[in-house]
């Protein structure tokens, strides 16, 4: 193992254990709190292990080609699309809601993340991209996902209040967007709150690792400065097109 591996952890059967028996410990957590998750939380413990061992192979050979991880990018912003699609609906996701998501989850990081490559703030090169625009797809898949799921339940609870809201003549985007907005927009706490506390209650994974790969503490911080903005961003983004999307009913 490297340096700056060990540095972070250490890589060998001791870590393996460990992994295997926090699993263990999540599911039997969650099937002893009757938490409805025991199978999803199953399921995303295999799922990372085959998608990271998947990864890890396929990295090496897409980076350097510009093709390929053009590719790997739009592959990735469409798999976000999915996830948030089926979160959002509480079902299976479908192939319109899929293509609908892709506007909160996929397409406000790729503008982005276009635009800083041709201003020639981002590299052009897969090492640089993937990176930078898995980030913001996680982000953007997580708040949109959270704002979807929000705006439903508020909508379904207070299915009355829309009505009365009908009775006095609003529109049905603006009776339903009256009942969820605010609601929804709470999916953006998490960002906002981990942007607030960074340096004092967490150590981002970003910035540590520029500084173990040899970066100045000033060049990790300004690049953490940046994912954390730019999720804010996007973030802020999948909130306000995902809750439009539900107001209008085609979510």
């Amino acid at each position: 193992m490297n340096s700056v591996g060990d540095a972070v952890i250490r890589i060998g059967p001791a870590l393996a254990i460990v992994v295997v028996i926090l699993a263990i410990l999540a599911v039997v957590i969650n099937r002893a709190g009757r938490t409805g998750h025991t199978r999803e939380v199953i399921v995303a413990t295999v799922r990372a292990t085959v998608q990271l061992a998947a990864l890890a192979a396929v990295l090496g050979l897409v980076i350097q080609r510009a093709w390929a991880w053009a590719i790997f990018v739009v592959v990735m912003g469409c798999a976000a699309a999915w996830t948030s699609a089926g979160r959002i609906t509480g079902r299976r996701a479908s192939l319109r809601g899929s293509v609908y998501c892709l506007l909160p989850v996929a397409l406000a990081t790729i503008v982005i993340v276009a635009t800083m490559v041709v201003i020639g703030v981002l590299p052009a090169s897969g090492l640089a991209v993937i990176p930078t625009a898995g980030i913001m797809f996680g982000g953007a898949m997580n708040t949109a996902s959270l704002a979807g799921r929000r705006a439903h339940d508020e909508l379904r609870t207070r299915a009355g209040e829309v009505d009365a809201a009908l009775s006095l003549g609003l529109l049905p985007r603006d009776a339903r967007l009256e009942i969820c907005r605010e609601p929804a927009a709470t999916a953006l706490i998490p960002g906002i709150d981990q942007t607030r506390s960074v340096g004092l209650v967490t150590i981002p994974g970003a910035f540590v690792g520029m500084v173990l790969g040899g970066a100045s503490t000033t060049a990790a911080a300004v690049m953490q400065l940046f994912v954390l903005i730019s999720l804010l961003a996007v973030s802020s983004i999948a909130v306000v097109v995902t809750t439009e999307m539900v107001g209008r009913d085609v979510l």
